[in-house]
């Protein structure tokens, strides 16, 4: 039986043949590096693809249909020039990177992944 989109994401997460998508927050919520997946995961050729498309939009428009809600990086800026702007560059740097919570989606409580449906 091929395997729906949680139990996919589920078993990327688990593996460690990726690096563009991780556990964040203690495992509560999913990482996914953008521009690293779009190589790494939805650029494989048709035999090794993990998911039926090549775009990342349908990746995150499957994540909102199994009711995953994309979660803003809350980060404190600093009042120094130099600071403000080292972390600047950082947040660029970082905001490749799309965190997306689900409550039935937790690491800690695998068991929960079967209440993950689809709206």
């Amino acid at each position: 039986l091929p395997l729906c989109f949680p139990q996919k994401l589920w078993k990327m997460l688990e593996s460690d043949q990726f690096r563009s998508i991780w556990w964040s927050e203690g495992g509560k919520c999913v990482a996914i590096n953008k521009d690293l997946f779009k190589v790494e995961v939805l650029g494989r050729g048709v035999r090794q693809r993990v998911f039926n498309t090549r775009h990342i939009k349908s990746v995150i428009r499957q994540l909102n249909l199994y009711g995953f809600t994309k979660m803003q990086r809350d980060i404190q800026r600093s009042a120094s020039l130099p600071e403000f702007l080292s972390e600047e560059a950082a947040a660029s740097a970082h905001s490749q990177v799309l965190y997306y919570y689900n409550p039935s989606f937790n690491r800690a409580h695998p068991w929960l992944l079967g209440t993950c449906k689809r709206r």
